[in-house]
């Protein structure tokens, strides 16, 4: 079960505690060469070896990689109407948080004639990855696709690994999500080679290469993204998830169990962390979530999650050491649990998102709060942001001088490129005003 780290009666520096979170005993550079073999392997025989690898890593080798348009079509009237409007709502809810992610262009006048326009252009084409393994994600369709729709992303491809159980197709819910949403184009792929083939592109099957890749995965999918940095753009390196939940004793402590089982559900190599300043309160939760595993399905992975090196309740002085602790964590998920959240909420620095007080589960994130749980993982939330509409924007300026404007800071370009030995550029400017 959960393991303990004591923290009473001690302050770590900022170092000290980076050295002291739990993390899962994953490594992305480990996997770099494999993942470079798969992407290479695509790159020179495109489809064939896209079939390959399914028919390797996934158990069944599919008839074409592209998903055929009656097949999507297919799958959406197929979809049981419990879930079809359940993914509409998440749709709508995600669509209005999304909107609110778009900056308005701004215009700033400098004086006479000097403009300076501010404008966010979205990227042209994209690749979504949606993942399939241990469980299914139509809900990573709608939160990938609808923040890029919502940027105004012109030219959408969504990959999916195919699926053993349903005939080397993609599992028909992530079709129907993807078919609810517009996308046309899919392709059953996964792994590696599916974020190479994205990358890169298969001119065989019409695949255009992409400008970014979103969308989370295993080890070697983030080991494919961070090989083609610099051949399209990323969102982040996504591996397994993580919760951190920040509680004192007035925190329900069934409630703060539930949520740790949630998480751990997702993979054996999920975190699971309590931070606490009431060992009463970390007993408590110990006792529920022994129950809360017993009873649920997936008991043996769960288990295991929790009992791993990435897990762990860790035992604080105050709330103030408990925000410390959690902003060197960089938690993809904090649930703050706490007489005063607004306190603790100040102090965080560091998170993918945010969850305040007892009725704001992760589990409403993962599917219906409105909010994107395409997240940092891995402590990548101390220097990356989740999923939004601003992943698929560019800050652009535009400048419009005239010649009274420019005449104005003729000066300051001479004395600067004077100083930097590039005369050519104050001469770029001089030149306009010679005649």
């Amino acid at each position: 079960m959960l393991r303990t780290i004591d923290l009473r009666g001690i302050r770590p520096s900022a170092s000290e505690l980076l050295a002291l979170v739990p993390r899962a005993a994953t490594d992305v550079t480990a996997a770099l060469n494999s993942a470079r073999a798969l992407i290479d392997d695509v790159r020179e025989r495109g489809e064939a070896a896209l079939l390959d690898q399914a028919e390797r890593f996934d158990g069944v080798r599919p008839a074409a990689v592209r998903v055929p348009a009656d097949e999507l079509a297919e799958a959406l009237e197929s979809l049981a109407p419990q879930t079809r409007a359940a993914l509409e709502s998440t749709i709508a809810r995600v669509q209005a948080a999304s909107a609110a992610q778009v900056p308005a262009p701004e215009r700033t006048e400098l004086g006479d004639g000097a403009i300076v326009e501010q404008r966010w252009q979205p990227v042209g084409r994209v690749g979504l990855y949606v993942p399939g393994g241990k469980a299914v994600y139509p809900s990573s369709v709608v939160m990938n696709v609808v923040p890029a729709q919502v940027a105004g992303v012109r030219s959408i491809a969504l990959a999916s690994p195919a699926q053993s159980a349903a005939g080397g197709r993609i599992h028909p819910s992530i079709a129907a999500a993807a078919a609810l949403l517009g996308i046309d184009e899919v392709y059953a792929m996964g792994g590696a080679g599916a974020i190479g083939a994205l990358a890169y592109g298969v001119p065989g099957i019409g695949l255009e290469p992409v400008q970014r890749v979103t969308g989370p995965g295993n080890v070697y999918v983030a080991a494919a993204k961070r090989l083609v940095q610099g051949v399209t753009g990323i969102d982040a390196e996504a591996g397994p998830t993580d919760i951190l939940v920040i509680a004192d004793d007035a925190a329900d402590a069934d409630f703060v169990a539930a949520d740790l089982v949630s998480q751990a559900e997702h993979d054996e190599l999920a975190a699971s962390v309590l931070v606490t300043d009431s060992a009463d309160f970390a007993a408590s939760v110990r006792v529920h979530l022994a129950a809360r595993i017993a009873a649920t399905k997936h008991a043996e992975r769960i288990r295991n999650a929790v009992a791993g090196r990435q897990s762990a309740v860790v035992l604080v002085d105050d709330l103030e050491q408990a925000a410390d602790f959690s902003n060197a964590f960089g938690p993809e998920h904090l649930e703050i649990q706490v007489r005063d959240p607004d306190a603790v909420l100040a102090r965080i620095e560091n998170a993918g998102a945010i969850f305040i007080g007892p009725y704001s589960p992760v589990s409403l994130g993962d599917y219906a709060a409105g909010s994107n749980h395409v997240l940092p993982t891995g402590g990548q939330a101390r220097s990356a942001a989740g999923l939004s509409a601003a992943t698929f924007l560019r800050p652009q300026q535009v400048v419009r001088y005239d010649e009274h404007a420019l005449r104005e800071v003729a000066p300051v370009i001479a004395a600067l490129s004077a100083e930097e030995d590039l005369p050519a550029h104050g001469e770029a400017v001089s030149a306009r005003f010679e005649r």
